[in-house]
């Protein structure tokens, strides 16, 4: 049976939508986040790094999202269904599963950290100057860099429903986290295309059943 080691409002979700799109069994192994929102100690017992996810399937054990993605497609996926078979297609696909956390999930998180930069658990005496110091980074720079990978995204969804093509594949899952905090924390408005590509996940049954199953999806928003 695979088990998913699975952390609240964390990539896992991503895990646990594939499995219910493959229509594999699996067992849930839940985390819940500190108080400062990072992991509990215990997932370092199911792997050194202590993150989540993590996959076990038969003495085997598994890291990192996009890996996990990959591994559950070329094992599971038995009629090729979540991996484009046209080449140019194909491309597109490997493009996708690398730039969700190569590219844009770095600027995701910086937006979150100075985002944080004048609330607790920053000491009181420094929340004026963080405050200023997070908003001034991110208006001369992080911003700028956001709405440019923001309009990337919008010209391709405007060729494709999909990411890799006319239909869902494993490189869509791995771009729910990033695009679902992009339209949550980015402060970027005007993105119909990936707001249509949200709303055409949040339809899909599997994906429904993975928040039944998994809990609420939803990430918080931040200062613009």
């Amino acid at each position: 049976m695979l088990k998913v080691h699975h952390l609240n409002q964390s990539r896992s979700q991503r895990v646990l939508w594939a499995l219910e799109e493959l229509e594999q069994p699996y067992d849930i192994v839940r985390y819940q986040r500190e108080k400062t929102m990072m992991a509990p100690e215990s997932l370092k017992k199911v792997h050194p790094l202590g993150k989540s996810p993590v996959l076990e399937d038969n003495g085997l054990v598994i890291a990192e999202s996009g890996a996990i993605l990959e591994y559950l497609q070329e094992t599971y996926d038995l009629h090729g269904q979540f991996k484009p078979q046209e080449k140019a297609a194909r491309q597109q696909y490997r493009f996708w599963l690398h730039y969700a956390e190569g590219s844009l999930m770095p600027l995701l998180l910086m937006k979150l950290v100075f985002s944080s930069l004048g609330k607790p658990p920053v000491p009181f005496g420094f929340r004026t100057i963080g405050k200023a110091l997070g908003g001034g980074i991110q208006k001369a720079w992080l911003n700028k860099q956001l709405a440019t990978h923001a309009r990337f995204m919008e010209a391709e969804l405007a060729a494709r429903p999909w990411f890799a093509g006319n239909t869902l594949t494993m490189a869509d899952i791995q771009m729910s986290f990033p695009v679902f905090a992009l339209l949550a924390r980015g402060g970027i408005d005007h993105l119909p295309h990936l707001q249509a590509w949200k709303a055409q996940v949040e339809a899909r049954p599997a994906w429904q059943r993975a928040v039944e199953k998994g809990g609420p999806f939803e990430l918080p928003g931040s200062e613009k």
